[in-house]
């Protein structure tokens, strides 16, 4: 369970979406738009949204360039993380990753656990940071995204929750 303690201020931060899929278009991504909707009820800011191919390549490219985008904190992905032939999702972000966070995989398939049962070892989610950006990676169904966001990335994105929260590590992650 997460605290927020009222002494600290709310940080909007700058967040992209980003939908893989070979066949979803913007009228029926169910899961970016659940995502762009939490973000912003939470009060943070869309940046930029995309859906891509399940290709590791268009992946990359589109991800490369946000975590050059210095205005751009954090890129959530759902979508391409299960284990089928055309399943990159993890694979396109790995490389780019300067740290995992190993513990947001485990953490989510923890918490999916008790909503799918063992049908939650078929996730590969991940989190890591590149270029000080947090990165997300989510299953692509809609009930994947509203576990991730509501159980653990709303409150690590909310700068007030306490003890700690990765909001409040941003300024540090550049440090050498």
């Amino acid at each position: 369970m997460s605290h927020n303690t009222k002494q600290r201020e709310f940080i909007p931060l700058n967040i992209a979406i980003l939908t893989v899929s070979d066949s979803r278009t913007e009228k029926d991504d169910t899961s970016g738009k659940v995502l762009v909707d939490r973000l912003r009820d939470a009060g943070h800011q869309l940046a930029e949204k995309a859906i891509v191919r399940d290709d590791i390549y268009q992946i990359r490219s589109v991800v490369s360039r946000w975590i050059a985008d210095p205005d751009i904190h954090t890129v959530i992905s759902t979508g391409g993380t299960g284990v089928t032939g055309r399943d990159g999702t993890p694979e396109a972000f790995q490389v780019l990753l300067d740290k995992e966070i190993t513990g947001f995989g485990e953490m989510f398939r923890m918490i999916s656990y008790d909503e799918i049962k063992t049908s939650a070892l078929q996730s590969r989610a991940l989190a890591g940071v590149a270029n000080a950006t947090y990165l997300f990676c989510l299953p692509g169904s809609s009930g994947a995204c509203k576990t991730g966001w509501d159980n653990i990335i709303k409150d690590q994105l909310d700068h007030r929750t306490s003890p700690c929260n990765l909001t409040m590590l941003i300024p540090r992650l550049k440090e050498t």
